[in-house]
Formats: structure tokens, C-alpha cells, sequence
């Protein structure tokens, strides 16, 4: 074996922290270590000692994955989106502009879209008021109330327990009963468009 290099005291105290951790949190560490220290007495290698097993070659880091086009990371409100516009032609609506149309024709649409869109809420999620008294009713919001389930709104001073009104009991949805999204599918297209063959 050949000679090492001289090392200062210091550096020799650093190595021997470094290796001292090392083995005692390492297996195959100290099982390279292990041969080493047979072979070296009074200051030099002993001829014929076994050589040490060598380290295990470090994995490759793991490749990054590609990213996720937005289409398919959004893919299940891009899906509610569609069933949205089949059950009740919500985009169709929405990309409608009503200020042509008289108010009569504007509620009969808005009852079509109405109906189609309640429909596909009630079969996929399930919802229900963050707050249970009727609108209107006089509410208490205690100290260390939830800020994204409760909007305080009017005059909001000092520090709660508030006293107030109750302007709308809000929505919570308790349970999400989307289908699963299958890759064959562009989730970008919401309804495909309809030719009518002669």
C-alpha cells in the first residue's frame, strides 16, 4: 500500500470525528473500515493484511419527473366542468351573452342550467351549510373561529366573541365522489362538438 500523505494534527482530529460518526451510523461503512485497522500497526501497513472491502457505489439520484401539464393536474375540475355542460349546458350558458335576450328568456335558460347543474352536484359531492341556523338568525362567532369557514363582515372590531347576523350559513362539502379521469382522455375538451349527418 502506498504512503499517505502527512496530515496535521488538526486534520486528524477532524477525520477521526468524521469516522468516529461515521461507523457507529454506518454498517457498510465500518464493515470497510474494520479491515483497515487490522492492517496497520506501529505506524505502518502490515504486508498481506486483507484489503478493505470497497464502499457500495452511491445510487443515482432519482431523475425528476416530467411535470404534469396543467390539463391533467386539473383534469377532475376540468371533468366537473364537463359533466357541468352535458347535464346541464353551463358553458354554453355562461358563454352566452344574455343582454339581447329578454329577462322571461334568461329565467327559462337559467331553469334548464339550473336543473342539469343541481343534478350533477348532488351526485358528486355532498354539501352542507358550515353554519346550521337560517339566514338571517343571530349568531355567535367564538374566539379562535375558523377564518376560511367563517367571513366577518360590517363593522368588525376588537376581539371575538362577535355577535352578528347571519348573511348566508356558507357551504362545506363533506364528501367528493368523482370518477377517476382516464389518461386515453384530452380532459381540455369539455363537450365535443355535435355533427349531424343527411
Amino acid at each position: 500500500m502506498t504512503e499517505q500523505p502527512s496530515l496535521s494534527l488538526p486534520a486528524r482530529l477532524w477525520l477521526a470525528f468524521l469516522c468516529f460518526w461515521r461507523v457507529l451510523v454506518s454498517r457498510p461503512f465500518a464493515q470497510a473500515v474494520w479491515p483497515l485497522s487490522a492492517s496497520y500497526d506501529s505506524g505502518k501497513w502490515v504486508s498481506g493484511a486483507p484489503s478493505p472491502t470497497p464502499l457500495p457505489s452511491p445510487a443515482p439520484p432519482p431523475k425528476a419527473s416530467a411535470p404534469v401539464p396543467p390539463e391533467r393536474e386539473h383534469a377532475s375540475a376540468l371533468a366537473l366542468l364537463s359533466m357541468l355542460q352535458r347535464e346541464g349546458r353551463l358553458v354554453d350558458f355562461l358563454q352566452e351573452n344574455v343582454a339581447a335576450f329578454s329577462d322571461a328568456e334568461v329565467g327559462a335558460a337559467a331553469r334548464i342550467v339550473h336543473e342539469g347543474c343541481r343534478k350533477v352536484v348532488k351526485q358528486y359531492l355532498t354539501l352542507e351549510p358550515v353554519l346550521p341556523e337560517t339566514e338571517g338568525a343571530s349568531v355567535t362567532v367564538p374566539q379562535g373561529f375558523d377564518a376560511n369557514r367563517i367571513r366577518l363582515t360590517g363593522n368588525v372590531a376588537g376581539q371575538p366573541p362577535h355577535a352578528g347576523s347571519l348573511k348566508h350559513h356558507g357551504w362545506v362539502t363533506k364528501e367528493v365522489k368523482f370518477p377517476s379521469v382516464s389518461p386515453a382522455l384530452d380532459p381540455r375538451v369539455l363537450a365535443p362538438a355535435e355533427v349531424e349527418l343527411a
